[in-house]
């Protein structure tokens, strides 16, 4: 298939970027491809962002069965534009798309169109330090009909969002909330999707630790509610003496493209790496003994994320000394470094524009 383009008549104004804040800016194009039963994925094309026209009785909005991801594009050193392991993205949307019914996209095709996207939209691609174009494929139900079933029709679109810092207190340790009163998802659902409802379930148990004073919530297994899980918008990490601890992939927690590469980068630096189980008890008593040295966060919007609280029941513990710890920089700097271009990462792990 060919991509057709359909160039804005007028561009909009691009952003200062030392205020650019995180998805709140759009820029002028955007990518669309439709589906449907007799013609499978077709008419792909890219032309000017604008709203989407659909029926109230559009099935997505009635029973989110709607995929996404999320990647982003860095301004090099030679003032080129890269990206940062997207074929991951790609393929981890098609795991969604199973899980969801969802038609599989050609996975070459799809980074294919977003490469010709971003070189129509290269100039929204920011310079500043920190700064990058943040990236949504999505794909949405889009019969117009009302019954549980799959759709026989979607809409595949990727959107473009120039952004700085994901939190606005930039990198420093965040303060976290572990939630006995509420589950996000439990093995056998689809915890481990990047799926609508995830979302949704996430937001009650998040406005409550918002308002006790913490960014995010960490989430405990939906069945015992004693295993760490993840937290709101990160996968989870534990550096326990010398040993970094996350909880291995069961079912209900999101396989993390930056969970995955700070995986493998701790590995190439010889550290004993475990994926196993980890209880919030275990965690807590850990600290009590003087052995949990750092906890972390990893995500596609901010990298890293260092933990420097944990309020679990009615105990508050501070980790290390309330900063940010050696791991959670080191981790951080590799990672920013691969992605804009100022080290060479692993194989693979960084495609041209």
């Amino acid at each position: 298939m060919q991509v057709a383009v359909n160039k804005a008549a007028q561009l909009k104004a691009k952003p200062d970027e030392k205020k650019l804040g995180f998805g709140t800016l759009f820029t002028d194009h955007m990518f669309n491809m439709d589906y449907s039963v007799e013609k499978g994925w077709h008419n792909p094309r890219i032309e000017p962002y604008a709203p989407l026209v659909m029926e109230p009785s559009t099935m997505v909005l009635h029973y989110g069965q709607g995929v996404f991801e999320g990647l982003k594009a860095y301004r090099n050193k030679q003032g080129g534009v890269q990206l940062f392991r997207p074929r991951e993205n790609f393929k981890r949307l098609n795991a969604s798309n199973r899980k969801l019914c969802i038609p599989a996209i050609d996975e070459a095709f799809a980074l294919d169109a977003l490469k010709q996207l971003l070189r129509v939209e290269k100039e929204w691609v920011p310079s500043a330090p920190g700064t990058s174009l943040y990236i949504r494929p999505t794909i949405i139900a889009t019969d117009p009909f009302l019954g549980v079933r799959a759709s026989h029709t979607y809409r595949f679109f990727i959107i473009l969002s120039p952004v700085g810092a994901y939190y606005a207190e930039g990198f420093n340790p965040v303060k976290i909330m572990v939630t006995r009163e509420h589950v996000r998802a439990v093995r056998g659902g689809v915890g481990d999707t990047k799926t609508l409802g995830n979302y949704a379930a996430s937001l009650l148990a998040g406005d409550k630790a918002h308002k006790a004073g913490y960014t995010q919530v960490l989430w405990l297994d939906g069945v015992e509610q004693k295993y760490v899980e993840e937290v709101g918008a990160m996968n989870i990490f534990f550096v326990v003496d010398d040993e970094l601890i996350t909880p291995m992939l069961s079912g209900s927690i999101l396989p993390g493209i930056t969970r995955d590469s700070v995986l493998a980068l701790g590995k190439s630096w010889g550290m004993k790496v475990s994926e196993r189980k980890i209880s919030i008890d275990a965690v807590m008593a850990a600290h009590a003994a003087g052995h949990l040295k750092e906890i972390f966060g990893s995500g596609t919007a901010a990298v890293i994320s260092p933990v420097g609280e944990l309020k679990y029941e009615e105990k508050v513990i501070t980790i290390g000394d309330g900063r940010v710890g050696p791991m959670a920089h080191k981790f951080f700097q590799a990672i920013q470094d691969i992605q804009y271009g100022t080290i060479e990462g692993p194989q693979g792990w960084i495609e041209a524009v």
